[in-house]
């Protein structure tokens, strides 16, 4: 009787960008910028594709407009990784090590964070109910 069999591995796709600024600090910072900017940038262009599709519709200025919005969901996302990367960097180092304590530090810059990012943004989006 033959016999037949299948196999193979699933393993997520990997992208490292390694940039070299001359100080870990600098190094961490834009890796943060440039790794969530992009994942904001492919959210907003899944969103705006989808858009598209569901209304049948594509012309030149939706186009534009969906690069605009990438563009600036790419920065505004890039921009609260670089800062919170650059506070975890700058935590670590002035307290030498990584323990419980500088864990819960960090955990109280990170919900500043949220919380100056929201009044900032002026967008209420997340609040609205559906």
């Amino acid at each position: 009787m033959a016999h037949s069999g299948f196999s193979g591995s699933l393993t997520s796709p990997r992208f490292d960008l390694t940039v070299d600024m001359g100080h870990p600090f600098l190094n961490r910072t834009v890796d943060g910028f440039l790794k969530i900017g992009a994942v904001g940038a492919c959210k907003v262009a899944a969103e705006e594709t989808f858009e598209c599709l569901h209304r049948g519709d594509v012309s030149k200025h939706k186009v534009e407009s969906a690069l605009k919005k990438m563009c600036k969901e790419g920065a505004y996302w890039g921009t609260i990784a670089g800062v919170y990367v650059g506070m975890e960097y700058g935590i670590e180092r002035i307290r030498g090590h990584r323990d419980w304590c500088t864990r819960s530090i960090w955990m109280l810059t990170c919900i500043s964070l949220g919380c100056v990012c929201m009044q900032l943004s002026r967008r209420t989006r997340w609040l609205e109910a559906p």
